[in-house]
């Protein structure tokens, strides 16, 4: 083998175990939705995101600190395929904080996210017993104002709560980490 095919067999080698490690290794950023298209229960945000909610959450930092814990309270409602929810988070700094989101769902479980802090629509998908988004969001001028990119998992459990965990990232780098619950709020 001459030293251009040894050349182009390394290359092909090193793009094949980048992909490998992107897709097992990586863990939460591996994930893809049709690993839970078979798990139950099954997750229709029209059902679990619909009327009042109660979230409660924590925020980690980038050594894996709590810098901040939250509770929230969501109101959403849902006409066919479009919906609108409102969040109101209450931080344990005393800072309060209102986001906006209009959702839009495809037939094909395909779901379009907006809000007036996202850089652009977010993008993602519900599947089998999870949901997963990915959207880019500038920070309160409070918080520095950055703009980071979010990975946002969440999952459905037998009693209807879903687990959310959220990754933040500048430029590739995890800068904060959130995991919540949001339930039904009690009558």
């Amino acid at each position: 083998m001459n030293t251009l095919g040894v050349l182009i067999l390394g290359m092909a080698l090193a793009v094949a175990l980048y992909m490998l490690a992107q897709r097992f290794a990586l863990g939460f950023q591996a994930q893809r939705p049709a690993d839970y298209a078979d798990r139950t229960p099954q997750v229709d945000i029209r059902e679990a995101l619909n009327g009042p909610l109660l979230c409660e959450g924590v925020i980690y930092g980038p050594t894996g600190r709590v810098t901040s814990r939250f509770v929230a309270d969501f109101d959403a409602h849902w006409d066919g395929n479009r919906g609108f929810m409102t969040e109101r988070f209450r931080y344990d700094s005393g800072t309060e904080q209102t986001r906006e989101w209009r959702l839009t769902l495809g037939n094909d479980g395909n779901i379009r996210a907006e809000a007036d802090d996202l850089v652009g629509p977010g993008e993602g998908k519900q599947q089998g017993s999870a949901v997963h988004l990915n959207y880019r969001i500038r920070l309160p001028e409070s918080a520095g104002g950055h703009t980071l990119d979010v990975n946002d998992w969440m999952y459905m459990v037998e009693n209807g709560t879903i687990i959310n965990r959220s990754q933040f990232r500048k430029f590739g780098i995890k800068v904060a980490e959130l995991v919540a619950t949001m339930r039904r709020k009690p009558a």
